[in-house]
């Protein structure tokens, strides 16, 4: 660097950024498909286009940026919050608890990815800038809490690099758990299979038999091979599930038209179709080293389809492309069974209220020993055979 200090602005849209600046940021190779597809300029607009994220959503974007001189050297999905829904890393009881010490808990500062519970870089930082990024970011996230009277800010799905510097910030580390399935170097699904104890790899071959046998065909459906009416049978899969889990989807239906617009080689459409007509489908997205489970639906119940579509098939494409990892989302320790295993995934989270930071400190500390004990509870239940 020459000496010039970094300066930080906010905006309200990425509209006031170009993709090409953010993505410099965000995917600083250039790399298609990107490290974190969730952070790229074309994703994070097309919650924004769409009316996913913004006014009357609970998502206001005030996106963070760093720059040096006339360079952006920096930059962070930043937003004002009025509920705790679509985050993923659970803080009702922060909220609880500040509400009966008499506080105000929402709004409050979120950088998140919305709606993703999928760990990635949160402060996007040119090569060369990471460490002065991510203070930039970060001190600016505590300034605006403070300045602005909110009762918090937090940094949700960051690396275990990110919880350190956040730490060393002054932030509380927060540790929960997920389930992720690792590419242990398989040729195929059987070679997964036999890695597996006699019993699991039996119950395994019984379950994808049982799904493929529902009627249908099971497809994989990806780049230019992804149309207009995949997104249409799509809709009606995420609104049943968006209806019958949380009362209301977060997407929008123009969501959907952006991402076969911009995003279509970043997207795995696994769909369970009888008669050439879809009645089942499992949305992923593409990284770079990760294959990402997003959202599942169907019309029609068939026995074990569920994990044929969300766990069997991404793990099938995941070992044809010789990616490394199926994260499958949140929750679920029904994963266990079928491969996916107890992993950490890290939050930071800054209080300007001194007490109420502290005593968030002493919960997290207790919360810490627990997960670390469930973790290696849950191990001892993993479906591999013991060497």
């Amino acid at each position: 660097m020459d000496g010039r200090a970094l300066s930080v602005s906010v905006i309200s849209s990425l509209s006031e950024v170009t993709a090409a600046d953010w993505d410099a940021c965000a995917n600083p190779d250039g790399a298609r498909p990107a490290p974190d597809p969730f952070t790229t300029h074309r994703f994070l607009s097309a919650l924004e286009l769409s009316g996913s994220v913004g006014a009357g959503t609970g998502w206001e974007p005030r996106h963070v940026l760093v720059h040096h001189g006339s360079r952006l050297v920096a930059a962070a999905p930043l937003y004002v919050k009025s509920h705790s829904q679509g985050e993923f890393i659970f803080d009702h009881a922060f909220a609880q608890a500040y509400a009966r010490a008499g506080g105000r808990y929402y709004p409050k500062l979120q950088l998140a990815v919305p709606f993703t519970p999928a760990t990635g870089r949160r402060f996007l930082c040119l090569p060369g800038f990471e460490r002065e990024g991510a203070a930039a970011i970060l001190q600016s996230m505590a300034t605006l809490a403070r300045d602005n009277q909110l009762s918090s800010a937090h940094v949700t799905f960051c690396t275990p690099e990110e919880a350190a510097e956040g730490s060393a910030q002054g932030y509380l580390h927060r540790v929960t758990e997920q389930f992720h399935w690792e590419n242990r170097g398989y040729g195929n699904f059987d070679d997964f299979l036999q890695a597996l104890s006699s019993r699991k790899r039996k119950t395994l071959r019984k379950e994808r038999a049982t799904a493929q046998g529902f009627g249908g065909t099971i497809r994989q459906v990806t780049g230019d091979t992804l149309e207009p009416a995949h997104w249409d049978a799509f809709w009606q899969f995420y609104q049943d599930t968006g209806a019958r889990k949380w009362g209301t989807p977060y997407l929008t239906r123009r969501f959907f038209d952006l991402v076969q617009s911009s995003m279509r080689e970043d997207v795995l459409l696994v769909l369970a179709e009888r008669d050439g007509v879809p009645v089942a489908g499992a949305l992923n997205f593409i990284a770079q080293d990760t294959l990402f489970g997003r959202y599942w639906g169907c019309l029609e119940d068939h026995p074990c389809l569920h994990f044929e579509l969300c766990y069997y098939q991404a793990m099938d494409f995941a070992i044809s492309r010789r990616i490394s990892r199926v994260e499958a989302g949140a929750q679920g320790t029904h994963k266990l069974a079928r491969g996916y295993m107890p992993t950490r995934v890290h939050s930071l989270h800054y209080f300007p209220e001194p007490g109420f930071h502290r005593a968030v400190a002493r919960y997290l500390d207790d919360e810490g020993r627990a997960i670390d004990y469930e973790l290696r509870a849950l191990a001892e239940y993993a479906p591999f055979r013991k060497t």
